[in-house]
C-alpha cells in the first residue's frame, strides 16, 4: 500500500468534554500534580453510550453514503486554495474508511493507541519498556521508525484483520521496514482491551513516513503524543495537536526521558501549552532520564504511571467504551463539518469550468462569424482570385462594357465571353488556396484570443500547461483538413453546376462556359452574395461578381441561379464551421475531460445533512447523554 496523501490533518486525541472518559484532568500547576495524573473511574461510574442496533446501522448506511458521494466530488482545476481542498478531500475518505466506518462497526474492538511524536523522541523505546520486551526496533538513523508496529493481546488477534483497520497496510507478523506493511505483534503481557500501535516520525525527514504517521493517528481512538524536553515546543507536533483539540479526539501527552533538573520547568511549561491551546485536560505524563537496558528498555519503574494508567483504562469497558465513544463522534462531527467547504470548493470549479468553456466558445465563435462574413462580402474578390477571374472572363470589352453599363443583355454575355477550360481551373486553384488562407487566418486568431482569455485564470493557466497541444496556435494538421473541405466544397459545386445544366449541355451558352466555367461564377457569386465590397473595388471585385451572376443567369435563369447561390453559401458554411469547432473541440475537451460528475455537490451535501441526522436521532434516542456537537472543553 502506498500511504495516502495526508499530511498534515492527522485525527489527534482530545479530553472528553464531560466527565464520563477516564481521561480526568490533572491541575497544572505544580510539576507533581501534572506527573501524576488521576486514575480512572471504575464501575461507579455511568456507563456510556451505547447506541441500538438500528441507531448503528442508520450512522453506517450514512457515512458509507456519504464516502460514496465524496468519491464522486472532483476538483482538478487549479484555483485558490485548491490544493488544501484536494488534500481535505483524500483525508476526509481516508479517515471514513481507515476509522470511522470500520470502528463504527465494531465498537466492542479493543481500544487503539497510538503513539506518535517527533523524530527522537524515544517512541520506540517506551512502547518496548510499556510491553517489558522488545517489540519494536528504535533506529539509531533517522528517520526511525519506519514500518508501524502494533501490539495487541494474543486473543484480540481477529480484531486487526486487514478487512478492518488500516484495510490499505499488509499485514506482517515479522519485523520490517516497509511503510506498506502493519507488523503485528501478538504479547500476552498486553492487557485485553488495549492495543499500541508505534507509529512513524510525525515530522519524518521523508515525506511518506510522514504521510504514513498521519494515516495512523487519523485511525487512533487514544493518541499518546511522546515528546521530550528538547523538542516540545516544536510546531509540526503542535498543528496535529491543534487538530486533536479541535475535533475532541482522547489525548495523552508523555514528557519522555526528562532531566530531573528540568522536570519542574519543562513539565510546567508544557501543561501550559496544552491548557491554552485546548488540551488542559488531556492527562500528562513525565518520564524521567535513566540507563536504558541491553534490551532497549526504561527502567520499569520510569514507566509504571503510564503501563498503570493504561492497565486501568484496559480494565474498565466503561471507561475505554467512553474514549472510543469521543474520539469516534468527534471524528464524525468533523468529517460531517469540513464537508461543508469541500461543496462551496466543488461548485467553485464547476462555474470556473463552466467560464473557461465559454470564453473559449466565445473566442470561436468570434472567428466563425467573421470568417463566414469574409467568405461573402467581396474579401476574397481580391489578388490571385480576382486575377485569375478576370483573366478567364477577360479584361476587355466585355469588362469595360460592364463597368460603364450593368444593365446589358444576357445574351451579349456569351457572345462576348472568351473564357478557356485551363483558365477556368487555374481561377478553382486561386479560389481553394484563398479560402485555405483564409481558414487558417481565423483559426489562428480564435486560438489566438482563447489562448489570452484562459491565461487571465489560474485554472486556464493549468489547463494550458497540462495540455500537450499548442492551444495558441491552429492545429498542425488544419491546413491538410481545409484543403480537403475546400475540394470537397468545390467539387460539390461543380456537381451542382453539373447537375442543373443537364437538359442544357448542348445550347451554345453551356458550351461556351463549360462545368469548370460555370462552377468557379458560382464560387465568384456566392463570394459576393452580401455585396460588401465598396468604393473602387466596386468597379473592379464588384462588376466581377456581377458579371458572375449574368453569366450564370444567362444559361440557367434567375430562380436557378438564386437556389444555387444558397445552396453553395450553405455549404461552403458549414464546412467552415465543421473545421472552427474541430478547433474549438482542443479546448473543450480539456474542460468535458476534467472528470465532474452531475450533482455530486448536492448528493455530498444532503449526505452530510443524514449523517447529522443520524447523530442527532441517536443522542435523542439516548436522552442527550451524547456529547453535544460542538461542545468545546468543559471546566472540572
Amino acid at each position: 500500500m502506498t500511504p495516502r496523501s495526508d499530511p498534515g490533518h492527522p485525527q489527534h486525541p482530545r479530553p472528553s468534554t464531560t466527565k464520563e472518559p477516564t481521561l480526568e484532568p490533572t491541575e497544572p500547576q505544580t510539576p507533581e500534580q501534572t506527573r501524576t495524573p488521576a486514575r480512572p473511574a471504575a464501575s461507579h461510574r455511568p456507563h456510556p453510550h451505547e447506541q441500538s442496533d438500528g441507531d448503528t446501522t442508520r450512522m453506517v448506511t450514512a457515512l458509507v453514503r456519504m464516502r460514496q458521494a465524496l468519491q464522486q466530488v472532483s476538483l482538478p482545476l487549479d484555483l485558490p486554495g485548491s490544493d488544501r481542498q484536494r488534500q481535505s478531500l483524500s483525508e476526509l475518505v481516508a479517515q471514513l474508511e481507515d476509522y470511522v466506518i470500520p470502528r463504527m462497526m465494531t465498537l466492542d474492538a479493543p481500544l487503539l493507541a497510538v503513539v506518535g511524536g517527533s523524530t527522537g523522541a524515544g517512541k520506540s523505546t517506551l512502547v518496548n519498556s510499556l510491553v517489558g520486551r522488545k517489540v519494536t526496533t528504535p533506529g539509531l538513523l533517522r528517520p526511525t521508525t519506519r514500518s508501524p508496529v502494533l501490539v495487541h493481546h494474543p486473543d484480540e488477534a481477529g480484531w486487526f484483520g486487514q478487512d478492518r483497520l488500516l484495510p490499505d497496510l499488509e499485514r506482517v507478523t515479522h519485523a520490517t521496514n516497509d511503510p506498506d506493511a502493519l507488523q503485528l505483534v501478538a504479547d500476552p503481557g498486553m492487557p485485553a482491551g488495549l492495543a499500541i500501535l508505534d507509529a512513524p516520525d510525525v515530522d519524518s525527514v521523508e515525506e511518506r513516513n510522514r504521510v504514513l504517521a498521519a494515516q495512523l493517528l487519523a485511525a487512533a481512538d487514544l493518541w499518546i503524543f511522546v515528546t521530550s524536553a528538547a523538542r516540545y515546543a516544536d510546531q509540526v507536533p503542535w498543528g496535529f495537536l491543534k487538530q486533536a483539540a479541535e475535533r475532541t479526539t482522547a489525548v495523552a501527552v508523555v514528557l519522555d526521558r526528562t532531566p530531573e533538573d528540568a522536570v519542574g520547568t519543562v513539565a510546567t511549561h508544557l501543561a501550559r501549552m496544552l491548557a491554552s491551546r485546548g488540551l488542559k485536560d488531556s492527562p500528562l505524563f513525565i518520564v524521567r532520564e535513566g540507563a536504558v537496558s541491553e534490551d532497549g528498555l526504561l527502567p520499569s519503574d520510569h514507566v509504571a504511571e503510564v503501563r498503570g494508567w493504561l492497565d486501568m483504562l484496559a480494565e474498565d469497558s466503561g471507561a475505554r467504551q467512553a474514549v472510543v465513544q469521543q474520539t469516534l463522534e468527534g471524528t464524525v462531527r468533523s468529517v460531517t463539518q469540513r464537508t461543508h467547504p469541500l461543496v462551496e470548493a466543488e461548485l467553485d470549479q464547476r462555474e470556473a469550468a463552466r467560464q473557461l468553456k465559454a470564453d473559449a466558445v466565445d473566442a470561436y465563435a468570434t472567428s466563425t462569424d467573421r470568417l463566414v462574413e469574409a467568405t461573402s462580402d467581396g474579401t476574397l474578390l481580391r489578388g490571385e482570385v480576382l486575377a485569375r477571374w478576370q483573366e478567364f472572363v477577360g479584361t476587355g470589352e466585355l469588362l469595360r462594357s460592364l463597368e460603364t453599363k450593368v444593365g446589358w443583355l444576357r445574351d451579349k454575355v456569351v457572345n462576348t465571353f472568351k473564357g478557356k477550360p485551363q483558365q477556368a481551373e487555374r481561377a478553382q486553384i486561386a479560389v481553394e488556396s484563398g479560402l485555405e488562407l483564409l481558414v487558417l487566418e481565423h483559426a489562428e486568431a480564435a486560438a489566438e484570443r482563447a489562448e489570452a482569455a484562459w491565461q487571465q485564470l489560474a485554472a486556464g493557466r493549468g489547463l494550458l500547461q497540462g495540455s500537450s497541444q499548442d492551444l495558441g496556435r491552429a492545429s498542425r494538421d488544419l491546413r491538410r483538413r481545409a484543403e480537403r473541405a475546400v475540394r470537397d466544397w468545390q467539387a460539390g459545386v461543380l456537381e451542382m453546376v453539373r447537375s442543373e445544366g443537364q437538359d442544357k449541355r448542348s445550347t451554345a451558352r453551356f458550351l461556351a462556359a463549360g462545368v469548370n466555367g460555370l462552377a468557379v461564377a458560382l464560387m465568384v457569386v456566392v463570394f459576393s452574395s452580401t455585396g460588401g465590397v465598396t468604393g473602387t473595388e466596386v468597379g473592379i471585385a464588384g462588376g466581377s461578381a456581377v458579371l458572375g451572376q449574368k453569366l450564370l443567369e444567362a444559361v440557367f435563369g434567375d430562380q436557378a441561379v438564386r437556389r444555387l447561390q444558397e445552396r453553395a453559401r450553405a455549404d461552403l458554411e458549414d464546412r467552415i464551421r465543421a473545421l472552427l469547432d474541430a478547433e474549438l473541440s482542443r479546448y473543450t475537451e480539456l474542460v468535458d475531460d476534467l472528470g465532474f460528475v452531475e450533482g455530486a455537490a448536492t448528493r455530498l451535501r444532503d449526505a452530510a445533512r443524514r449523517v447529522d441526522d443520524a447523530r442527532f436521532e441517536a443522542r435523542r434516542h439516548d436522552g442527550g447523554s451524547h456529547l453535544d456537537p460542538g461542545a468545546g472543553a468543559s471546566a472540572h
